[in-house]
Order: C-alpha cells, then sequence, then structure tokens
C-alpha cells in the first residue's frame, strides 16, 4: 500500500519543508534525497515526480527563501516611513531577524553554492528592495557627490551578514546584541559616507 504522506495535497511543498528541516539540522549538502523522501512520509521514487535531485530541490528551497526575505525586506522598508534612515535600519533588522527565523532557508540560499536563473531572481528582487532604501537615503545629497546606491547598499549587506555569520549563527560572543552592533556599524559606515550629519 502506498505510504499515507503520499497523499497529502501538495507533495512537492511537503518535501521542500522535509528539506527545510534537514537543512538546518545537517547543512544543504548534508542530506540525501532518499532522507528528504522519509522526512515526508513517502517513496524516495515519489520524489523523482517533482524534483530531478537534490540540487534541484535546493534550488526550489533557496528560491522560496528568497521570495519571503524579499517581502519581509519590503515590509521592513515600508516604502521609507518613518524617515529614510529609520527605514534603512529597519531593513538590516529584517536580515537579522530572517536568518534567525528561517534557517533552512538562510542556509539554502548563501551556502549551498547553487547557480540558477530562477535562485539569481528572486534574489535579485531582495537586493532591490536594499537599493531602494539606499538611494532614498541619499535623495539629499547632489548627484554630483551622491555615492553609488548599489555600492553602499551591497556594503551594508555585507555587513549585515557578517554580523548574522560571527554573533548569530557562528557563537562569536560579543557584550552587545547582534541588532546593535548592526545598528552602530551602519551609522558609522553612512557618516564615512557623508550621507548622516555627525549627531544623528
Amino acid at each position: 500500500m502506498p505510504r499515507q504522506g503520499y497523499h497529502h495535497g501538495n507533495l512537492r511543498q511537503a518535501l521542500v519543508d522535509a528539506a527545510l528541516g534537514l537543512i538546518a539540522e545537517k547543512g544543504p549538502q548534508g542530506f540525501t534525497l532518499s532522507e528528504a523522501a522519509k522526512a515526508a512520509e513517502v517513496t524516495p521514487a515519489a520524489v523523482y515526480r517533482h524534483f530531478a535531485g537534490r540540487d534541484e530541490l535546493l534550488v526550489e528551497v533557496a528560491r522560496q527563501g528568497y521570495d519571503i526575505f524579499g517581502a519581509l525586506m519590503e515590509y521592513a522598508f515600508d516604502d521609507g516611513k518613518p524617515s529614510a534612515l529609520a527605514a534603512f535600519e529597519s531593513v538590516g533588522r529584517a536580515y537579522l531577524a530572517f536568518a534567525r527565523k528561517y534557517p533552512g532557508h538562510y542556509k539554502a540560499m548563501f551556502e549551498s553554492g547553487l547557480p540558477h536563473a530562477d535562485v539569481a531572481m528572486a534574489a535579485q528582487k531582495a537586493n532591490e528592495v536594499l537599493e531602494r532604501a539606499a538611494a532614498r537615503l541619499s535623495e539629499h545629497i547632489p548627484p554630483e557627490k551622491r555615492p553609488p546606491a548599489a555600492m553602499f547598499s551591497a556594503h551594508i549587506w555585507a555587513m549585515s551578514h557578517g554580523v548574522v555569520e560571527l554573533f548569530t549563527r557562528g557563537g562569536a560572543r560579543s557584550p552587545f546584541p547582534a541588532e546593535d552592533l548592526l545598528e552602530a556599524g551602519i551609522g558609522i559606515y553612512l557618516r564615512g559616507l557623508g550621507l548622516l550629519p555627525p549627531d544623528v
């Protein structure tokens, strides 16, 4: 008789959900497709109706992760309200919150090393939110003196990622919360670029 899991309404998503648990526990390269099938309570053969292999399953997990990530960033940005700086800092905090709440997605996105057009497109949508926040923050500077929004948004992304890796996931200790470290780093960096006055 078919196993019970075979009958659930969305086997493809059930496999993604199973993979998320395995990725959070073992990393994106630490599990097999058979283990994902077992966790989803289906036969290994049933998996191949939806995914050609583990890499294809990882791509779907990463793509969904970037969709969630982008939506959280968009919500945090809130069209630049209540101020450009507050919105920019809110986007940075959303990065930390995503890494904590969605560890399986996070690892699939940043640790699987699988280049794929669908993943790249979803990643670009998330990046565009940060670039828009950066552009809004620099609107008060004359165009000829304005740093490229793509450049300093990339720097903030890298800073956010570093804080996540060291102090949220990496086990490094700090007397300060990760959010405070990131906010202070963003402030110092933005003042260095002349985007914030010294007293803000």
